[in-house]
């Protein structure tokens, strides 16, 4: 009989399957309590390609306002300025994990419950960092994120459950908090062709709201996305093909980076020694797959089976690991000590 993490693994499989995604030399495990699911090596893959997802599967701020059920009052709220990129893309988070029938499930059953990073820290836990800059850092973070969610998200939350007939949800403050951490410890920051992630209108020129996450997304850096809506599916290649002949001829200058969540790349876990990097194929000439992100491996020679692929997560001290996804690395090459320098406003 299969284990829980067996029964997961197998829909979420299925699900990845159904979009197109291609696991070519490497396929998705449990590790370990303390990681959860990872992605290890099967057999060796000639040009070095070991997963390639298409970006219709990317939760992106584009994507959430293009979704058939949450869209349109969603779009409402990031007009009117209840929410920017990174809120829209969690409280989205927040709801369709509530949603009994969302078509994110076989995904969201494989990501962690709990997180080690100091917002989930009991009383006595957190003050096991007391004198330390990041004990203040991650008592302002949770006070922050409990008004936040007190003054607008619980609101916006149940007014999005209303739309899926389940008025009477009640939304929690862990529920927001779990989708924080998913956001904060997942998110990739992801060079989109602009031609595919903004659509022009018929004069040729960006939607209001477009530029408006144009704006948002070239002023971050980010940490470190299914079609939406009810049928979970990709567009048919046919309709790529304007936007693959658009993406060919683009230059550096029309890549716009967006902070968005790609399952499936997002379980790699952290290592000094990445044994792969991600990269996105714009015209499907790498991978034959347009608007794609693929996994990369990074060593020469072929990978040995059923090892860990690892990816890594940039140069960072233990403190910031911690802050941001709940672990510490023994003998950190990168370890420094993390100044903060917090405000009220």
């Amino acid at each position: 009989m299969a284990t829980p993490e067996e029964a997961k693994l197998h829909q979420f499989l299925q699900w990845l399957e159904l979009n197109r995604a291609e696991l070519r030399g490497c396929r998705i495990k449990y590790s370990e309590s303390s990681k959860g699911f990872g992605i290890f090596s099967s057999n060796h893959a000639s040009d070095g390609i070991l997963l390639v997802v298409p970006l219709d599967l990317a939760i992106t701020p584009m994507s959430v306002l293009q979704d058939p059920l949450l869209g349109p009052e969603c779009r409402a709220m990031f007009e009117e300025g209840e929410v920017d990129d990174r809120l829209l893309i969690t409280l989205f988070l927040t709801v369709e994990h509530l949603r009994e029938n969302s078509s994110w499930k076989p995904y969201f059953d494989m990501l962690p419950t709990t997180f080690g990073n100091p917002l989930w820290f009991s009383e006595d836990e957190l003050l096991e960092l007391k004198g330390t800059t990041l004990y203040r850092a991650a008592q302002l973070q949770k006070k922050t994120l409990q008004s936040l969610f007190d003054e607008k998200v619980k609101r916006l939350a149940t007014k999005l459950l209303t739309l899926d007939g389940h008025p009477e949800r009640d939304v929690k403050f862990e529920d927001f908090l779990w989708a924080n951490s998913i956001f904060w410890s997942r998110a990739l920051n992801i060079p989109f062709p602009r031609c595919y992630i903004f659509p022009m209108d018929s004069e040729g020129q960006d939607s209001d709201i477009s530029s408006k996450i144009v704006n948002s997304a070239t002023q971050t850096n980010g940490c470190g996305g299914l079609s939406n809506g009810e049928s979970a599916k990709v567009p048919e290649y046919d309709a790529l093909q304007d936007k693959v002949a658009s993406a060919a001829s683009i230059s550096q200058g029309e890549i716009v980076w967006v902070e968005g969540l790609v399952p499936g790349i997002d379980f790699c876990n952290h290592d000094f020694k990445a044994a792969a990097t991600w990269e996105v194929d714009g015209t499907g000439a790498t991978t034959g797959v347009p608007f794609s992100m693929y996994l990369l491996s990074a060593g020469e020679n072929p990978s040995l089976i059923e090892k860990e692929i690892s990816i890594s997560y940039g140069n960072k001290g233990n403190e910031e690991l911690l802050y941001l996804y709940g672990f510490v690395m023994n003998d950190n090459p990168d370890d420094y000590l993390m100044v903060i320098y917090l405000t009220n406003n």
